[in-house]
């Protein structure tokens, strides 16, 4: 495969699965002490994607969550944070001044703080109640914080009894990287393929429902933006009825992430829409993708780390097509903003 070092990255994502069990006890030891609710609490990409942990226990579990914009929440305040709540923050160098903000008001608040660090030796690694430590870089940071927040969730609810299978989805998590990698080695012709329509496409409108809805606002922001300089819309399948469709004919790029979760016919309502209007659909669909031993149950749960894992295929491919490296930035922590 183009530019990928498969040691590295089995490494990086057995290392997040292998976080289960400190997580869970961490968790356990916060629930026992009465914690009342959870934040999921992060800057920019990070932030995106704890949203599918975020939105199971919302859908699933009594204990109440919220996904706050950071910033926000500092300057604002909310009436939930205290003493009895449980704050995840996720910032892989550890030093996101924006995260490190959120860090000392939420403990100034009596908050026990989870912080999810690719290095210990950080302000967020020495600071927070809980530190998890695993490193990765840009190119498998997304799969690890996916996995990391998933099993926190996953772990709330085991522990208020909301979650009976949770012993079987961590061991079928187990079996993840290798499923990853297999689903990578098919993805790569494809990716390549795809990368030489994408590399003269000036602009994406990019959907998806559910919990891979995380996974397109994250790809549109933070890689073909930020990291390509590709101007992309991404928006909700269930809100592309409701103003973004009036941009589709022929010739416009219309990308779509499916998913395993209940919320895919939103996406099939999309495609079956833009198929009418432009030449230009892209579908990209986790349940084209065998993972023997891995339940339709945590299939649905994991959709979103399919997908970051075949997009990295994409990226990898894009970069060397357009001669534009996902390291080269123009203004991100290049000049004062």
């Amino acid at each position: 495969m183009l530019n990928f070092d498969q040691a590295r990255f089995l490494k990086i994502e057995s290392g997040a699965v292998a976080l289960a069990g400190p997580i869970h006890a961490a968790v356990g030891d916060c629930i026992a002490k009465g914690a009342k609710n959870i934040f999921f609490l992060g800057t920019g990409g990070a932030a995106i994607l704890m949203q599918p942990a975020a939105l199971l226990l919302q859908r699933r579990s009594g204990l109440p969550a919220f996904m706050e914009i950071a910033a926000e929440l500092v300057i604002a305040g909310h009436h939930a944070l205290g003493k009895d709540s449980i704050v995840v923050i996720p910032s892989l160098s550890g030093t996101t001044k924006e995260s490190v903000a959120t860090l000392d008001y939420c403990k100034a608040k009596g908050a026990t703080i989870i912080a999810l660090v690719g290095h210990k030796d950080t302000p967020l690694g020495q600071k927070a109640d809980h530190v998890f430590v695993n490193f990765a870089e840009d190119d498998t940071s997304s799969e690890s914080f996916y996995l990391q927040s998933v099993l926190i969730a996953l772990s709330v609810m085991a522990h208020r009894g909301e979650f009976a299978d949770y012993r079987k989805t961590v061991a079928e998590l187990a079996l993840l990287p290798q499923q990853l990698l297999a689903a990578k080695q098919a993805f790569e012709p494809p990716a390549e393929r795809l990368a030489e329509t994408f590399r003269s496409e000036p602009y994406h409108i990019i959907t998806a429902a559910g919990g891979s809805w995380a996974e397109a606002w994250y790809y549109g922001m933070c890689i073909l933006e930020e990291m390509q300089w590709i101007r992309t819309r991404p928006i909700h399948a269930a809100d592309f009825f409701h103003g973004t469709l009036e941009l589709v004919e022929k010739g416009v790029s219309v990308v779509i992430f499916k998913g395993e979760d209940d919320c895919r016919p939103l996406a099939d309502r999309v495609e079956a829409f833009a198929r009418q209007y432009t030449d230009k659909v892209t579908v990209l669909d986790t349940a084209s993708f065998g993972m023997p031993g891995i339940s339709p149950e945590t299939r649905a749960l994991i959709s979103p780390v399919v997908l970051a894992t075949l997009l990295e295929r994409l990226s990898a491919h894009l970069e060397v097509k357009r001669n534009h490296p996902l390291t080269t930035r123009r203004y991100y922590k290049k000049v004062a903003y």
